[in-house]
């Protein structure tokens, strides 16, 4: 068995490209229908872990997907928005804790998330590095968002643009990073935290007053005051300067959230809360592990419909690979004919072209499982990345 062995590894060592690419091939076959159900599994886990973590979410009424969505994975899907005064019901009512979500811009790509320093809590969020959010125009940053864009305490990041001419005179925001997240292994690791006050400077809603005092960014000074030339930088700054400067106008209960996360103390508040959006009001309230189950069942025959095409589909590609080893032994035909005439059995004969197929085999399932070892480390990340996309989220 050993010569046997021998001779075989020889053969495959002679047509190394022929035997790559049935390794390849086979382990292929092997790889993709385990990795998807691997990403399934950890959507799964991570819907469902994040859903039920979730007592309540408010918002208005609309999709609930895109309510939840938003509001659990800081998609862009945009639900129509609630007002302040929501939170401040939830508040008043005393029968949970209100948590406004903010989720309307991106900071190099990263969703820009206003809350309360509540919802850190409520999450488990802790600071790895820096310290939390204390000032107006601070941000405390996710792990990943911070690996991903190479943010650490001190650094600035700029929220994006909504569009290319802002006619209604609002600029970027200039955000100073003053800690990261330790890894949750969530949506939150992926985000820029803001204070729900610093959202709004963001939206235009609340200003400053920056003074234009660089002798490079005036043109002239008249009566009428400074007029600025085009150095003017096109994003707004708030500096311990010009923080006292900035404030809001309007009464804060109308200004927007996207939604609010309810968090009862017991099921009989909750019960009653859920109670007081039975109508039909502007706002609802939704169940996230309901959503969620009912989300999973579309994933769920997805991937049924994803495993009768991988059966297909890995049926044809093993048809492939055995005429494929079947047309190399037929090349090895007056090969064996003269092992035989050497003196070589029928039998022997077989088992050195099984041998063959054996090893071959071996190297591809060696191939498939280190492929499905390192993927699996990787796995939530395309999960949750694929849960997002799948939100409307970047």
């Amino acid at each position: 068995m050993t010569d046997t062995l021998f001779l075989a590894l020889a053969y495959i060592r002679h047509t190394a490209v022929r035997s790559a690419v049935l390794v390849v091939a086979l382990a292929l076959i092997l790889f993709v229908p385990l990795a998807t159900r691997l990403v399934l599994s950890a959507a799964e886990t991570q819907l469902t872990a994040r859903a039920e973590a979730t007592p309540l979410m408010i918002g208005a009424r609309g999709s609930a997907l895109d309510l939840l969505m938003n509001g659990l994975y800081f998609t862009d899907a945009r639900p129509e928005r609630i007002s302040m005064a929501a939170a401040d019901a939830v508040w008043d009512s005393g029968l949970a804790i209100a948590l406004p979500l903010h989720v309307q811009y991106r900071a190099r790509g990263a969703p820009v998330v206003g809350t309360t320093l509540d919802y850190f809590a409520f999450r488990g969020l802790e600071v790895r590095d820096g310290r939390g959010l204390a000032l107006l125009g601070e941000a405390v940053v996710g792990a990943r968002a911070a690996a991903r864009l190479g943010l650490r305490p001190g650094d600035t990041v700029v929220t994006d643009p909504e569009t290319l001419f802002d006619l209604a005179g609002t600029y970027p925001l200039e955000l100073s990073v003053v800690g990261v997240f330790a890894p949750t292994g969530s949506a939150d690791d992926d985000a820029v935290f803001v204070d729900v006050q610093t959202a709004w400077v963001i939206e235009g809603i609340g200003h400053g007053h920056d003074d234009i005092v660089a002798a490079d960014m005036v043109v002239r000074e008249d009566a009428a005051g400074r007029v600025a030339s085009a150095a003017l930088r096109q994003f707004t700054r708030i500096t311990p300067e010009t923080i006292d400067s900035f404030h809001f106008h309007g009464d804060p209960a109308g200004f927007p959230l996207s939604s609010v996360i309810a968090v009862p103390p017991d099921a009989r508040s909750a019960a009653v809360l859920r109670g007081r959006y039975l109508g039909e009001g502007p706002t609802l309230v939704i169940l996230p592990g309901t959503v969620v189950a009912d989300l999973l069942a579309t994933v769920f025959r997805i991937g049924q419909i994803l495993d009768a095409v991988f059966a297909i589909v890995g049926a044809a590609a093993a048809i492939a690979v055995g005429l494929a080893l079947y047309l190399s032994f037929r090349l090895r035909a007056e090969e064996m004919a003269t092992a035989h005439r050497l003196g070589c059995q029928r039998l022997t004969i077989a088992r050195l072209l099984g041998a063959d197929a054996f090893l071959i085999a071996v190297a591809a399932t060696g191939l498939a499982a280190l492929g499905i070892g390192l993927f699996s480390n990787e796995a939530e990340i395309v999960a949750i990345w694929l849960v997002t996309d799948a939100g409307g989220g970047g």
